[in-house]
């Protein structure tokens, strides 16, 4: 869901838990993994997410919406967050956050929902909703079918790398835009590459990324005559 600093936004929503940051850490040189308390009763589906705010003066009111990478199963809650700096946004305000701060959470929202074996393509932070879905189908024995195409611009990018490798094994594929390793050839998710994986009509098309970046896979898909009601998105 966190795939770009999006405008702050407000919401009517009466559900509201303050919950206390846990443990702050580094995935990425720009990712951070938060790790808080979770409200009694408090479940979702993966993939799913929630508005998020700051507990502090002047920031309680200002939402924006983040894809929880935890299980239900955990006694806790994950968000896997990149911080965009330069324009004085709310991750950047989280990037200086730590444990024993607070975070204000409300309801829980969301679309993109596991339906069944397909290809999930991400586009950078895009990768967040997959990444509890992934964890939930390996607990459930039901990984197997399923790939990943995972696009950024270089190595360093790449979240949860190690994780994502280990759970899909080869059906994980990196494609780097400009790698730095000079062995690896460059590329970009193409009408071309999804080709490749179109060969079964019943599979599912999972996407999330930036806004540009979700329509343009929409347009790839659509030229491939595959039917909008195997495509999942964030509505």
């Amino acid at each position: 869901m966190e795939t770009e600093e999006l405008p702050i936004q407000t919401t009517n929503s009466t559900v509201k838990h303050i919950v206390r940051i846990l443990n702050v850490e580094d995935v990425t040189y720009n990712v951070k993994r938060f790790v808080t308390e979770k409200p009694k009763g408090y479940v979702f589906i993966p993939g799913q997410a929630t508005d998020v705010a700051i507990n502090k003066t002047g920031l309680e009111d200002k939402l924006r919406p983040f894809t929880f990478t935890s299980l239900n199963d955990w006694g806790y809650l994950e968000f896997t967050i990149k911080i965009y700096k330069g324009h004085d946004g709310i991750t950047e305000k989280m990037a200086s956050l730590k444990t024993g701060d607070e975070l204000i959470i409300h309801e829980v929202f969301g679309t993109i929902q596991y339906k069944g074996s397909g290809v999930f393509i991400a586009g950078g932070a895009g990768i967040t909703p997959f990444i509890s879905i992934f964890r939930q189908l390996k607990l459930d024995d039901q990984l197997e079918g399923n790939t990943l195409l995972f696009a950024n611009h270089n190595e360093n990018d790449i979240i949860c790398k190690a994780e994502l490798s280990y759970l899909l094994g080869e059906n994980c594929v990196n494609i780097l835009k400009t790698p730095l390793d000079p062995n690896i050839k460059s590329g970009i998710i193409d009408t071309q590459l999804l080709a490749a994986y179109s060969g079964n009509k019943e599979s599912y098309w999972y996407i999330c990324g930036p806004e540009a970046f979700t329509f343009a896979m929409m347009a790839n898909l659509e030229e491939l005559g595959v039917r909008k009601q195997r495509i999942v998105i964030e509505q």
